[in-house]
């Protein structure tokens, strides 16, 4: 019964942030065209961050779909290795981790932003500044992941040489997290719910936080990709689960104590107030302001730089990305 309360209350706020869409949308979906598919395959990633997939799947019955699939990934998959396996055809990830997903040839389009910031770098008291990891042990999950792309940009942006300034813990039993608070490490980098409980628990220091430390609040974080085979072949289909991935963002705007308890409702975490707290810091309404495109081109060089991918920044922006959607509902989703 709670659950279905719960589901209820998210139902009636929905119906109310998105009632002056909806209320075009027989018309509006007419003139695009009949669904190629009514199958959607999404991740289901540990990171909260990413709620407005995670909550979209009534706004993506509104648009047509009767099947929809949240896909857990195995631990250490990530979006691109996903879409690539066939196992889903939609997911949200890391811009670093997508742009080294595409080098390798794999074989997705990016479509849309989804948020800026969310991961925040934690050092112990040796560390007080990013300069200061030089030389110092800093835990990931594994080279290559995102943790390793996002600070080995961070780091080089301070003159640090990633390769061989940093000592990078990888492939320990217990999470980089852990290893921290366990004094193993000497930092490491966290999305939510990882800095929530940190915060929470008093463990260490914030030394960079992504949502209003520049450049990076500059950028976006995570980026909505797609298969590149149903990109093609279902177009109507693709701009519609990008339109209620952008509608579900900006509920978590609107709304976020609901996406909250949506989230904890659909199992993609067990911590409300940690969810909430995510939500009402992320912010989740840059996607209409900020050019996702810019962000692509940033990492790109970063990345670049420091010898993580090969291709250039205007390679892949032609090859592997495809704006028309989020452009076309830029102008139907007028704040």
């Amino acid at each position: 019964m709670p659950a279905m309360q719960t589901r209820r209350r998210f139902l009636t706020t929905l119906s109310v942030a998105g009632a002056a869409g909806l209320v075009r949308a027989p018309r509006a979906l007419a003139a695009e065209g009949a669904l190629e598919t009514t199958t959607v395959r999404i991740a289901k990633l540990e990171s909260i961050c990413v709620a407005p997939q995670d909550v979209a799947e009534e706004l993506l019955r509104a648009e047509g779909f009767g099947d929809i699939r949240y896909v857990p990934l195995p631990a250490g998959m990530n979006t691109p290795e996903a879409i690539a396996r066939g196992k889903i055809d939609f997911g949200s990830n890391f811009a670093p981790v997508l742009l080294s997903g595409l080098d390798r040839g794999i074989p997705i389009t990016v479509l849309a932003p989804v948020h800026v910031g969310c991961f925040e770098v934690f050092g112990n008291e040796s560390v007080h500044s990013i300069a200061d990891l030089k030389g110092k042990s800093v835990g990931v999950q594994a080279l290559g992941s995102p943790q390793h792309l996002f600070l080995s940009v961070i780091a080089a942006q301070v003159g640090i040489d990633p390769n061989n300034d940093i000592h990078w813990i990888a492939g320990e039993s217990a999470s980089p997290m852990q290893s921290f608070a366990d004094g193993k490490i000497d930092a490491f980098l966290g999305f939510p719910p990882e800095p929530q409980e940190l915060r929470a628990k008093r463990i260490g220091r914030v030394i960079l936080d992504s949502s209003v430390d520049r450049p990076w609040s500059q950028y976006f974080c995570c980026m909505l990709a797609g298969s590149s085979d149903y990109v093609q072949h279902h177009p109507v289909a693709t701009k519609r689960v990008v339109r209620a991935i952008l509608k579900a963002a900006d509920l978590c705007v609107s709304d976020p104590a609901g996406v909250a308890r949506q989230l904890v409702a659909g199992g993609f975490t067990d911590r409300y107030d940690y969810a909430l707290q995510t939500l009402r810091e992320l912010p989740y309404d840059k996607w209409r302001e900020y050019d996702a495109e810019d962000t692509m081109r940033f990492y790109a060089l970063r990345l670049r730089e420091v010898g993580m991918i090969k291709s250039s920044p205007q390679k892949i922006i032609a090859e592997n990305t495809d704006w028309r959607f989020l452009n076309e509902l830029k102008r139907e989703l007028k704040a």
